[in-house]
Formats: structure tokens, sequence, C-alpha cells
């Protein structure tokens, strides 16, 4: 009698579970234990070919800011004679507010993409978002080097950011993962090392093309360097991403779950038609995905450690991006630098690479923290707005560079920690967006505007250490403001998340079983009638 109870009470538990939830679980459950193969990327070939990719972005960003492509408008004196221009400014006749725009035009694309990109991280293979990426920034390279006036090549920088969005909010989350536990800052200050010394070996690589041959071969140079790794983005299996499935999880969970719509749609079918039913499903993936969205960023504001820290960086990067596009040429015009290209292309290769390491190794030194990075951000910054301001208020051009040097050494020394915050600050799964939001405000809010608005106020005053000095101050307020950070409580949440956390609800980006093709096969069976 006993027996046939519980007998019942199993086959009415049974008949009300839902299909689909049978399905899924079991699939599940016959593959929790299959591990992921390994991947071809070690760490360090991971942070080798991220570098090197990182590196040709933003020799790209300093080649067009060299004298040698960016060149210099036509000039004519008060006799009549005037005098042919070179490079972009001078073959397009551009003022220095247009000029300026070029060396933000690639935010539009950025601001577009960078958001879509982290977003697609969760149903899509990372790596082949970064193949697509890449593939864009090269066709977009080239476009710049075809480019016959101000518009098309606008568009073609536009279409630059596009290309680098897919790779800029991805890769730091992936070399967090994957670093010693010892070394993650160091490890991301290697790889933001590659920002200013790809900027000063663009102004090398720019002043050496535009000299001895023609600007536009700059930019085809660029785009040869770059094919590689857009290949490679299409062919190599990744690793996985902290927070994500595996590509190959995802892949056969989708069609268990498709099997398991199946079902629900049949069922739906018998009272409102299957044709219904479609439409409905169709929605309601569209607004899940939607919502998830903006889910992500309403828990991003709401970090106060995160919005601190993109604030401090939007009014850092405000003046680093001036920097790095009106440098040459305003060394050229202050101080008569012949070859401010080289001069300041050296200079930031050593300051880039010591300050930007230095940065990352202090912060491991004294302990990775949310506080410790603070501390380190406010001190480096405001001694080396210091130092950055008093060199403009030196005639002498060896006592500008020394002082300049020093300064440039201590301002770089914050990538490494500013970037620890953004990924340490939030839980993995929001990392990819994190990084992409962040990149989005340092550069709509940062170096987009800055170097059209320098632009304009030296057309305006027409003094390139008056303009120079305005831009330094704005250093200091940075430093105050990552100053406020030191005071906030900051969780460092890099361990949050397991790396196979349950899943209670079909939400591709937590799902982590990794399927084999024996166990798609038996949960493909299960799913039919």
């Amino acid at each position: 009698m006993a027996q046939e109870e519980v007998k019942e009470a199993k086959v009415s538990s049974e008949e009300n579970l839902n299909p689909s939830t049978v399905v899924i679980e079991m699939a599940r459950s016959s593959t929790a234990l299959s591990p992921p193969s390994p991947s071809w990327f070690t760490p360090k070939r991971l942070l080798v070919i991220f570098c090197v990719i990182n590196l040709i972005n933003y020799v790209d960003r300093g080649a067009i800011a060299s004298n040698g492509v960016n060149g210099s408008r036509r000039t004519c004196s008060k006799s009549g004679t005037c005098t042919s221009g070179s490079g972009i400014q001078g073959d397009f006749n551009l003022n220095n507010f247009e000029d300026g725009v070029l060396s933000s035009a690639f935010m539009v694309g950025l601001l577009v993409a960078c958001p879509i990109f982290a977003s697609l991280a969760n149903s899509v293979n990372p790596f082949r978002l970064i193949g697509v990426g890449l593939s864009v920034w090269t066709v977009a390279v080239v476009g710049c080097g075809f480019s016959f006036n101000f518009w098309t090549i606008t568009i073609c920088r536009m279409l630059v950011g596009v290309g680098e969005a897919s790779f800029i909010s991805l890769a730091a989350p992936f070399i967090d993962d994957n670093a010693p536990v010892a070394k993650k800052t160091l490890w991301l200050g290697i790889f933001y090392m590659c920002i200013p010394t790809g900027y000063a070996l663009g102004y090398v690589y720019g002043g050496l093309i535009g000299g001895h041959f023609n600007w536009r071969f700059a930019f085809y140079g660029e785009a040869i360097l770059m094919l590689p790794f857009a290949v490679l983005g299409f062919v190599m299996k990744p690793l996985q991403l902290r927070g994500f499935a595996p590509a190959e999880s995802k892949k056969a969970l989708t069609s268990i779950e498709t099997a398991a719509l199946e079902v629900q749609d049949a069922d739906v079918s018998v009272v409102k038609g299957s044709m219904k039913s479609s439409k409905s499903k169709c929605a309601f993936i569209d607004l899940n995905q939607f919502s998830r969205f903006m889910r992500d960023i309403k828990e991003l504001l709401h970090e106060k450690v995160y919005v601190v820290n993109v604030l401090g960086y939007i009014a850092y990067n405000f003046v680093i991006g001036a920097y790095s596009y009106w440098g040459p040429k305003a060394g050229y015009n202050i101080y008569n630098m012949s070859n401010a290209d080289m001069i300041f292309g050296g200079v930031t290769i050593v300051c880039g690479i010591v300050g930007t390491i230095a940065g990352g190794y202090v912060l491991d030194f004294i302990n990775s923290t949310i506080s410790n990075a603070f501390k380190l951000l406010s001190a480096v910054t405001f001694v080396g707005a210091i130092f950055c301001f008093s060199a403009f208020c030196f005639k002498s051009m060896y006592a500008f560079l020394a002082f300049f040097a020093i300064g440039e050494l201590l301002v770089f020394a914050t990538q490494a920690p500013v970037n620890y915050v953004c990924l340490h600050c939030v839980k993995p799964s929001l990392r990819p967006i994190s990084m992409a939001m962040s990149t989005v405000a340092i550069h709509i809010f940062g170096d987009v505007p800055s170097s059209p608005l320098v632009g304009v106020l030296q057309d305006h005053i027409d003094n390139w250490r008056k303009t120079a000095l305005i831009l330094t101050s704005i250093l200091f307020p940075a430093a105050v403001i990552w100053f406020i950070g030191i005071f906030l409580h900051g969780v460092d949440r890099f361990e949050e998340e397991s790396e196979h956390p349950q899943v209670t609800t079909i939400d591709r980006s937590n799902t982590t079983p990794l399927l084999d093709g024996k166990a798609a096969g038996t949960a493909q069976t299960l799913a039919e009638p």
C-alpha cells in the first residue's frame, strides 16, 4: 500500500514538471563533468598577442597625429607668397578644429559598437567578435589611405572605432583571468604600456613614412600589420572568460533550449496556435536581451567606486588625448623642434614603458586593493601634473624635456591601477561591459572633445604655450577625484561568482557546462517526442 502511494506521488510530480525544464536539466546533469579541451593560447601567448594588437591600434593614432602624416596647412605671407601644405592637413586644407575632429571621429564608431560587442560576448565566441572587429579595422585603415577629402577620411576614422570596440572591451578581462595571482596588475600594466608606446612609435613611424614617401602609405602599412591578427581571431580556439560559458557550451545549450521551447510551443499551440506562440517567443528573447543590458548599466551606475574611478579617468584622458594629438605640433611651435616627431616619440616610449610597468609593479608590491589603487592614482597624477605644468613654463627646450619626461613617467603610472579598479569593483560577468562603458565614457567626455576644443582654443589665442598650460591644469581635478575614491568602501568582487555558477533559468551568459558531441546527441534524443 505504501509503495503504491509513493508511485502515485512520483507520477503526479512528473506530470507537473515543465517538459522543457526536464530536457534542459537532464542535459546539464549529464554533461556537468565534461571538462573544456585545452586551448593553444597559454597565458603568456595571450598577453603577447593582445599587446601587439593594442600596440598597432595606438601606432595608428600616433601616426595620424605625427607631423609627417598630419602635416600642416598652406600658408600665405602678406606679400602674397604662398607655401604648399603637407600631409592630411595640407592636402585637404583643414583648419585646426577640423584637424582635431579627425582624432576624435573614431569615437562615433566606438560609442555605437562598444556596448554591442560587450553584450554579444554573452552569446557569441569572444574571439570571433575580436576577429570581426579587427577585420573592420583593417578595411577602414586602408580606406583612410584612399580618402580624397575631409568627409571620406572622417567616415573611415569612424569605422576604425567600430573595429577597435571589439578588442578593448574583451582583452583586459581575458588578461586579468589568466595572469598569475601575484602579478595581475603588472600584467595589466604591460598591456596598457602599449598605449603610450604605440603612440610614440606612431609618431616616429608617421614621421619617417611621411618624410620619405607619402602619408597614405602609413595607413597601408598598418593594415598589413593587423591583417594576421584579424585572421587569428577566426581560426584559434579561445580560453574561457570568467563569468561566461565556453563557446561550445553555448552552441549546444542553444540547441537544447530551442528543442525545449518547441515543446512549450506545442503545448501553447493547442490553445492559441503556433504562429502566435512563435511571435511571442521572439519578442521575449529580444526584450530579455535589452533588459539585461539595461540592468547591467544600472548596476554599474550604482557602484560608487566605479563611477568615481571613471570620472577621474575622464579628466585624465581629456589631457592625455590632447597631448597625444597636439604634442608634436605644440613642441614644434614652442621650442622650434625641427624633429618634434622623433623627440616626442622617444620621450614617450621610454616614459610610457617605465611608467606604466612601474605603476602595475608598485600596486602589486603594496598589495593590490581598490583603496591602494586610488591612493596611487591620486598621488602620481598630482605630482605628475606639477612637473608637466612646470615644464611648459621653461623657455629652454632641454629644461622642458627633463621636467616633461618626469611628469609623463608619473602620469603614465596610472594605466594599470585605473583599469584594475574597473575590473575588480564589479562581478566577473560585468567586466566586459564595465571596460566597454569605461572606454566609451573616457573617450566621449575625454579625448574626443579635448582635441577639437584645444584646436579652437589655439585658433582663438594663437599661443601654444598658454594653450598647453590651460590643458595641463585639468590634471589637478583628476587627482582630486581619485583622492575621493580612497574614502569609498570598495569591495574586490573578482571572486564573487564561481567559475561554474549554477543555472536556474535559461540564461546563456551564465551557463558553463561544456557539452561534447555525445552529450548533445543525448539531449536532442530526449527532446524528440
